[in-house]
């Protein structure tokens, strides 16, 4: 397993193969170093709206659409796009997630770049047979004469500290046990906008599951050109021998708070970012918990059926007679998404820090 360096959360970006369900070469992995480029301080919003702008600009078959999206959205992720690329190509939709999705896997299959916007994850659901039955087996029921793969997703998703049980869920889960879509998941601002450009150009429709917590928490240095990083590529985020954790989006600065404080009580931790979902980087995974011998999985969605037993079945019949205890998942409670309960629904940094040790000393 080859890495361009290992380094604290969303200081680097690697270049590393792709590997997806149809390829093509405008969506292989192309970078410049953070010295070849100049770096701005962004949050995750704020790259988001960069790589918009990107998109737009680089590729005139390029369409930005959903609920308010003209004047900017409700977290303003498309402020500015209606003004520069005009509202042909960025326009408000009814308020009708079905309408949206279709709308825009037709576009796709026309050979456009169809930029769809959920504004919360939690109303994707109307549009969950547009999805399923119709984007994800656009190429195989056609037996690859017709495709939708320019279909890109947008959504904000999980918990927000208020949001509730309409504002806060974390579905990805439901869409992972889908052929035919990707599903992908930035941590930070420049994993979000190298990601989301990736997918905007990949040759399949994704879900691209954007963590609304850290639109204006999470700020870092983003290169201000155009890049891409590879789908379907987990990254070891912080080295270590003892145990495994791996998650996505928001969870993973909340799991390494638990490896830092694991690392004062003489715990070496792993720690991995999944960022796609589906299809996702077994090998990395598998590669670690053979070194460590122990495996942790975090997530915000509920314990039953979320993707975490998923991860934890596929590591139990790859790595079986090298692990050391059973896996551990800290993940959100089997209820509906609690409001002044959130604090003991949430995976915290004290719950992981608890299942470390645990699973250490088993």
């Amino acid at each position: 397993m080859s890495r361009s360096c290992v380094r604290r959360i969303g200081t680097w970006i690697p270049c590393v193969s792709k590997r997806g369900f149809s390829s093509s070469p405008s969506s292989s992995c192309v970078q410049k170093s953070g010295s070849e480029q100049g770096l701005n301080s962004l949050n995750l919003y704020s790259a988001i709206n960069q790589a918009l702008h990107i998109a737009l600009d680089t590729d005139p078959r390029s369409y930005v659409f959903g609920e308010d999206v003209s004047f900017g959205g409700v977290f303003r992720c498309t402020t500015g796009l209606a003004d520069k690329f005009g509202k042909k190509r960025v326009f408000n939709t009814p308020l009708c997630e079905q309408g949206i999705i279709g709308f825009g896997i037709g576009l796709a299959a026309m050979g456009n770049r169809a930029i769809a916007e959920i504004q919360f994850a939690d109303y994707i659901f109307p549009a969950f047979d547009q999805i399923v039955n119709e984007a994800a087996k656009f190429r195989y029921r056609s037996g690859n004469q017709f495709n939708c793969g320019g279909l890109t997703i947008r959504a904000p998703y999980g918990a927000v500290g208020h949001g509730g049980h309409y504002h806060s869920q974390s579905p990805e889960a439901f869409f992972c046990h889908v052929p035919g879509i990707k599903v992908v998941i930035p941590r930070s601002p420049r994993e979000a906008k190298g990601l989301l450009l990736s997918c905007i150009r990949d040759p399949n429709p994704i879900v691209f599951f954007e963590p609304k917590w850290l639109y204006r928490l999470a700020v870092e240095e983003v290169p201000e050109d155009d890049y891409m990083l590879p789908l379907s590529e987990a990254e070891v985020v912080r080295q270590g021998s003892d145990i495994t954790l791996v998650g996505w989006g928001a969870q993973l600065s909340i799991m390494e708070q638990a490896c830092l404080d694991a690392e004062k009580e003489g715990i070496s931790c792993e720690l991995i970012d999944l960022k796609t979902l589906i299809p996702w980087d077994k090998e990395t995974v598998e590669a670690s918990v053979n070194k460590t011998g122990r495996l942790l999985i975090s997530h915000e969605a509920p314990v039953t059926g979320g993707f975490g037993a998923e991860i934890s079945a596929s590591i139990v019949e790859r790595c079986f007679s090298r692990l050391e205890a059973p896996v551990a998942r800290i993940c959100g409670l089997d209820t509906p998404f609690p409001l002044v309960f959130e604090p003991f629904y949430m995976p915290t940094k004290n719950k992981i820090l608890d299942a470390i040790k645990s699973t250490v000393g088993y």
